[in-house]
């Protein structure tokens, strides 16, 4: 199915996305790793997904580690993977390693909130309630 494209300055082409997508630099993979929220989050900061980070409490949604919960330890933006506490393996030579996960597959449950975080969450909060719906007393004095 081909979509007509709008705008000449991008690109439709699988090879250049895929090419921008894995190369793309670190601010630009923070984006893109982000993770959605649970109902209770995304109903209290009115936002459906945002960039994971260390600290934050979630529970995996697809593969053979669903339904587990932990607290990220990283986030490997290189291999674009997180590591989450409790999801381990044992090497042969005794050793633990972590397993990476996508962050699309999980969800995040406890959010680690400092101040740049709780910016981002009231400032695209905030561009939510102004779209939507016109109120009565709006539309009355139109």
């Amino acid at each position: 199915l081909r979509v007509m494209k709008y705008n000449p300055r991008v690109t439709s082409s699988r090879r250049k996305n895929r090419k921008r997508h894995f190369n793309a630099p670190s601010h630009i993979k923070r984006k893109i790793m982000s993770a959605t929220l649970s109902k209770e989050l995304r109903g209290k900061h009115q936002v459906r997904h945002v960039p994971i980070r260390k600290n934050d409490e979630v529970t995996v949604l697809r593969g053979s580690h669903k339904g587990r919960e932990g607290k990220v330890v990283s986030v490997y933006r290189k291999k674009w993977v997180i590591h989450i506490d409790k999801i381990t393996r044992d090497k042969v030579n005794g050793a633990t390693v972590n397993i990476g996960i996508h962050p699309s597959n999980v969800m995040i449950n406890k959010l680690h909130i400092d101040k740049n975080r709780l910016a981002l969450l009231n400032r695209r909060s905030k561009n939510k309630e102004d779209k939507g719906k016109h109120t009565e007393a709006e539309v009355a004095a139109q």
